[in-house]
């Protein structure tokens, strides 16, 4: 998808952040993390952003002035947000709730928001202008350990609304990620938009019950959590890339896309959804541009949100309000050449699978790992992940400026290796899924050819000879 480049010179002008504080006295306490919460990788910060259009009726508001102000109620309602992490004995993490506050900051910038070009999918043009980030740690490329130090007595959101000069604003977060995943971050910004708007409570109450997915006693992990180990051949092209060689590649699936991926499933297979398909097409693409040997094991890493199951094949339920971390990570894993030498079905069975084994005993056994072996970290060797935060709920903040015109995550794709899926509609207002992702740049041109293949010709030979009608576009 073309992106449009800011005309101009971007100017930002940043007042001086300061603390904002609960607006009331909140409740003195510790609050230990979950087990699922406390793992190693979800020590950083994650960075989100809503863009908004000005409204006749705010022409004399402030919009930092009416957010600055509910965020200080909603404070009270999540006053652990407004807390510091600290680590006890052994590591484990929980939160020291003294109404500290987070970090606020004011902003200017010289443009509108038409200027900022298509704003459907990210990345956000020019992010690092609206994003107060000063001592803000974020998660560390491949090969580089993580460090607790870097989240611990700090705070656990920094915030900057920064003001168009056509009335429109921007509200830039960054969280750290083990106090809340993304459905848990929407659900607090949705209530700040609701105190904005005059209500007395959020429409959701906040639940903490971080105890709801803490480790057994004694531990007992009852899966082999492959993700949590790394192959036995440590060879991959990918990780030994360094970053300033990758190239990021993205292509949107609209119904044609969807379609001809369909199409490839073999006679009387089960039903797949649109996003497994899309996901079986760019792991298997992806898996062809970097060239690994037949034999080598390569990976799919899938966050699955566990909100929303049904109680009967869960086998547990994770409360409404709940906005700790809900997700596990899970794999689809086998060799490279069964991948891409078998029909695009098998990837989707594969995915299909390893969502399946995401019940309450699975999130269980991930807690009790994470005690019995000291929080390993996520295996990464020929493993390419995704996590799908179409449906997180971002859009539902609304501070009385309406619905914003972008809400969710700056990057869609990480030179670590991780992407993010986003879902919306394209120029002829269909539906369609947005992917972006980093590969070395001399791989990226077999990437394109593999995604167009299974996108439109009948098979892959018939993609070296046959023009190509794009039906996956970039």
């Amino acid at each position: 998808m073309a992106r449009t480049v800011l005309d101009g010179e971007l100017s930002v002008r940043r007042g001086t952040a300061s603390l904002l504080a609960p607006a009331r006295l909140t409740p003195r306490e510790s609050k230990p993390l979950s087990d699922i919460d406390d793992q190693a990788v979800l020590r950083c910060y994650t960075t989100m952003i809503h863009l908004y259009r000005g409204h006749p009726s705010k022409r004399f508001i402030d919009p930092a002035a009416a957010v600055r102000a509910a965020l200080a109620e909603a404070l009270v309602h999540y006053y652990p947000l407004a807390g510091r992490l600290r680590a006890e004995a052994g590591g484990k993490l929980l939160v020291d709730c003294a109404g500290q506050g987070i970090v606020f900051a004011e902003a200017d910038a010289n443009i509108a928001v038409d200027d900022l070009g298509d704003v459907r999918y990210p990345p956000f043009p020019r992010s690092e202008k609206f994003i107060y980030d000063d001592h803000v740690y974020r998660a560390p490329p491949a090969g580089v350990p993580l460090s607790l130090p870097a989240i611990i007595d700090k705070p656990l959101m920094f915030v900057q609304v920064t003001r168009l000069k056509c009335g429109g604003f921007t509200v830039s977060q960054q969280n750290a990620h083990c106090i809340c995943d993304g459905p848990g971050l929407a659900q607090f910004w949705k209530a700040v938009g609701e105190l904005a708007r005059g209500a007395g409570t959020p429409s959701v109450p906040p639940v903490w019950a971080r105890e709801i997915i803490n480790a057994r006693l004694p531990p007992r992990p009852s899966f082999a959590h492959h993700e949590y180990r790394e192959p036995a051949d440590g060879r991959d092209r990918f990780e030994s890339t360094p970053p300033d060689d990758m190239a990021r590649v993205q292509f949107s699936f609209g119904p044609d896309a969807i379609a001809a991926l369909r199409g490839r499933l073999a006679p009387g297979a089960a039903s797949a959804s649109q996003l497994d398909l899309v996901v079986a097409c760019v792991w298997r693409s992806r898996t062809a541009a970097l060239g690994y040997e037949p034999g080598d094991e390569v990976r799919l890493m899938m966050a699955v949100n566990a909100r929303g199951r049904r109680t009967d094949a869960f086998g547990g339920e994770i409360p409404s309000g709940y906005y700790g971390n809900a997700f596990v990570f899970v794999v689809a894993r086998c060799a490279a050449g069964e991948l891409c030498g078998r029909g695009l079905g098998y990837a989707v069975e594969l995915i299909r699978e390893a969502k399946a084994r995401v019940t309450y005993e699975y999130m269980l056994s991930v807690a009790d790992l994470m005690v019995l072996e000291g929080r390993p970290v996520i295996a990464r060797t020929r493993s390419f992940g995704v996590s799908d935060v179409s449906h997180a709920g971002f859009d539902e903040a609304e501070f009385g400026w309406g619905k914003p015109v972008y809400a969710g995550v700056i990057a869609d794709a990480h030179r670590g290796g991780a992407s993010f899926l986003m879902r919306g509609k394209n120029d002829g207002g269909e539906d369609e899924t947005f992917v972006g992702i980093y590969l070395p740049g001399g791989c990226t041109a077999r990437y394109r050819m593999e995604v167009e293949a299974l996108t439109t010709a009948k098979n892959l030979e018939e993609a070296s000879s046959a023009p190509l009608a794009l039906r996956a576009r970039y």
